[in-house]
């Protein structure tokens, strides 16, 4: 896998000071985390994925999951359990044909109901399990959690790895009086079973269902008062840097337009600056595709120091990768601070003569950095996200 194959190798030298690095289920765990971009959500009940991946239908996509959980309404989970099985089962089928490279499949995973489910999945699927670069658990908690990631550390093998992706979304996190100890004893489990842990993810959704609220298109998961608080806390306790998890950003809703109230979130100097009039075209184009509200929150998402982004639907993967990849003078920066930190531990001046890179307090971040740019790539100075994303992409 690699990102951005839907431009030609001259864009890639063009745009990219550093390309994007590959990627597989077999890379080490601790760049893998930082790979996983735009995570495409689809229901288990929808039909012929093999064919959408053997086709490569999605440009771009390097990640999804099949979801059995929320997707799936309770009277068609067994059809839904039959019908994964069956396309996992023909996907392995044209690997061993030759019509497809193990290496080539994008990072699947399983969204599972429960503990039962998965050990049910895993006994009718067989080998076709090594498809699958792990499974995504819901409503993770500190309670239930333990007996799923004893099966995910028992599956997983150095040949065929497979990790876990808790979802924190139930209400003992989001509820104020129970959130601090929660996180702590969720936190505390996954330290013990770090090396099968991929990625922690935030299931905006289900917390601001709690309280029978949904955000709309001019608003981000960072205006909803309860949501930014919990998110807040969220980051607090897995991103430390003494101990830290990639946590991923929530999903975005919405992809299509309708009648907004509150005025575009994309300012017109950057798009005007760049491409003139056609750019002010291109930016009103965006804001009728709703993108506007998507890119305001994936850049709040990354300020934040969340990485990736859960979507649904096909339209956002080249949006969240995009503003993904590290820009030249974050690398720059970043490596400078690295090398640094064995030998001067003080202050010292940007490249750019616009910033004082203080080494010590910067050295997490340049480490963060250094790593989304072997996966993202780094953009030659001249060229900025706005660049990537105005390329089209068939959907």
């Amino acid at each position: 896998m690699e990102f951005f194959t839907y431009f030609y190798k001259d864009e890639i030298a063009r745009f990219f000071f550093q390309r994007p690095g590959t990627f597989t289920k077999y890379t080490n765990r601790e760049q893998l985390s930082y790979a996983l971009g735009a995570t495409l959500y689809m229901p288990a009940t929808r039909p012929n994925i093999h064919q959408e991946i053997l086709s490569k239908k999605h440009e771009g996509l390097t990640s999804l999951v099949i979801d059995l959980e929320d997707a799936v309404s309770d009277h068609e989970v067994d059809f839904a359990e039959d019908l994964l099985v069956g396309e996992l089962l023909k996907l392995q089928d044209e690997c061993n044909k030759g019509f497809l490279n193990f290496k080539d499949l994008p990072l699947m995973f399983i969204r599972i109901r429960q503990f039962d489910q998965l050990k049910h999945l895993k006994e009718k699927l067989g080998d076709a399990l090594n498809l699958l670069t792990g499974v995504v658990i819901p409503k993770f908690s500190a309670e239930h959690g333990r007996g799923l990631l004893e099966m995910v550390r028992d599956i997983h093998t150095d040949a065929h790895p497979f990790y876990a992706m808790p979802i924190l979304e139930s209400a003992k996190i989001i509820q104020k009086e129970t959130r601090l100890d929660e996180l702590m004893e969720i936190k505390h489990l996954l330290d013990q079973y770090r090396d099968y842990i991929l990625n922690v993810r935030i299931g905006a959704t289900d917390f601001c269902g709690l309280y029978g609220i949904r955000r709309n298109m001019d608003t981000t998961v960072y205006d909803i008062a309860v949501l930014r608080d919990c998110i807040s806390d969220i980051i607090n306790v897995f991103q430390r840097s003494d101990n830290p998890y990639v946590v991923s950003g929530p999903v975005w809703e919405y992809f299509s337009a309708k009648k907004r109230m509150l005025k575009p979130q994309l300012r017109q100097t950057p798009f005007l600056e760049r491409y003139g009039e056609e750019g002010l075209k291109w930016r009103a184009q965006l804001i009728v595709e709703n993108m506007d509200g998507l890119i305001r929150e994936i850049l709040l998402d990354i300020s934040n120091g969340l990485t990736g982004k859960t979507i649904i639907h096909p339209s956002h993967i080249k949006v969240v990768q995009a503003l993904n990849v590290v820009s030249y003078e974050e690398f720059i920066d970043a490596s400078n601070i690295v090398k640094a930190f064995n030998d001067h531990n003080g202050v010292m001046k940007s490249e750019f003569s616009n910033k004082m890179n203080e080494v010590k307090p910067h050295y997490f971040w340049a480490q963060k950095i250094l790593l989304k740019s072997q996966v993202y790539g780094v953009l030659h100075e001249e060229f900025t996200s706005i660049d990537l994303i105005r390329k089209e992409v068939y959907v």
